[in-house]
């Protein structure tokens, strides 16, 4: 599809919405930034909650598409994901339903298959079609995210690409993280790719980069455009020097979701 010259950033406060901010604008991007919090510097930014469907409608009007990156990215009680990341991801695509907004980019996670078994060197790669196994309420509603993204294909035609996002940070800072990291600039032509692929219907997809110990099947990223540039094995001397390799008898190492599946970090952190 021609690329979209108006894009609504939701959560453009947040450790990725920012890097976002930063990046997306070189790909021709005129974003419309949406948070809970002010921006500093961004006066023109919306400031409302998802609960909020007048403030997120009137945000969502005259956008070619939306990136939707809001909500709560960590563990919490269930009635906070509820309201947040359900409900919140629900008002979302009713907003762009009502003002015809056909295409949006839904930040999932790989918390929405943590359960999962890491592969070990040389097993296949895990595929998108995996069943999902979430490790968290923070990884449930992502589940959830993702049945909405194709329900609201199959009913109303909005098409959505749902990026189950691995660690996107300037270097990776684990080592699990060497398996999941995207970089900023990755994280940026996966977007980009996302926003500009043809009949993506409901298309889901991982996101990080090329990385030398990748668990995951990027062939669906690969499929929109995505061409990753980077890989974490160049910090993986330092991390692995400083904390070892993945232990599989860790029950933390053992499945994708890491730490979130024995000891979740709590939102706010």
């Amino acid at each position: 599809m021609p690329a979209p010259r108006t894009v609504l950033l939701t959560g453009a406060a947040g450790g990725l919405g920012t890097l976002m901010r930063g990046l997306l604008p070189a790909y021709g991007y005129d974003l419309r930034l949406f948070d809970l919090v002010p921006i500093e510097g961004e006066p023109g930014a919306v400031t409302a909650d998802l609960g909020d469907r007048d403030a997120l409608r009137e945000a969502v009007r005259g956008v070619d598409a939306v990136i939707h990156l809001a909500g709560i990215s960590l563990e919490a009680s269930f009635d906070r994901i509820l309201h947040a990341n359900i409900e919140g991801t629900y008002n979302l695509y009713e907003a762009a339903r009502e003002e015809g907004v056909r295409r949006i980019v839904f930040a999932s996670s790989n918390h929405a298959i943590g359960y999962t078994p890491r592969p070990a060197p040389g097993d296949p790669l895990i595929p998108v079609g995996t069943p999902r196994r979430p490790d968290t309420f923070y990884g449930l509603s992502k589940s959830f995210g993702e049945d909405l993204a194709q329900f609201y294909w199959d009913k109303h035609g909005v098409e959505t690409v749902s990026v189950r996002i691995g660690s996107c940070f300037m270097e990776p800072t684990s080592v699990r993280m060497l398996s999941v990291w995207m970089s900023p600039g990755d994280g940026a032509r996966l977007f980009h790719a996302a926003l500009t692929a043809e009949d993506v219907e409901h298309t889901v997809v991982y996101g990080s980069s090329a990385n030398t110990r990748l668990w995951w099947d990027l062939s669906t990223a690969r499929a929109l455009g995505y061409d990753p540039q980077d890989d974490s094995e160049q910090y993986a001397a330092g991390l692995v020097a400083e904390h070892g390799e993945l232990d599989e008898e860790n029950p933390e190492h053992a499945r994708v979701g890491g730490h979130f599946v024995t000891n979740p970090p709590l939102w706010p952190h």
